[in-house]
């Protein structure tokens, strides 16, 4: 799972950047969050839906970027900011 390329389609991007219009300047961030995530959780809703987080001082004075990514088809459902980590069996927690 985490040596795979993960795909960010067209349509996603619109998605993101419609309904988290604050992420449209923060691609660089969102990819960070998948390249160097500090935890990886399994979504409650999905098993096959995992939630990469990565904390960013510079967000709001201090947020975790999410970003959902099926891993059915290897890519990113959507992205978000957030100040609470959802609930979910952790896959991998950065030491």
């Amino acid at each position: 799972m985490f040596s795979r390329r993960i795909k960010l389609t067209e349509e996603r991007w619109n998605h993101i950047a419609k309904t988290h219009p604050e992420l449209r300047d923060m691609l660089d961030d969102l990819k960070g969050a998948l390249e160097d995530p500090e935890l990886i959780k399994r979504s409650t809703y999905s098993e096959n839906v995992v939630l990469f987080y990565r904390y960013y001082a510079h967000i709001y004075e201090g947020k975790h970027m999410c970003v959902v990514v099926s891993i059915d088809d290897e890519s990113i459902v959507t992205a978000y900011i957030t100040d609470r980590i959802k609930k979910g069996e952790v896959v991998w927690k950065k030491n």
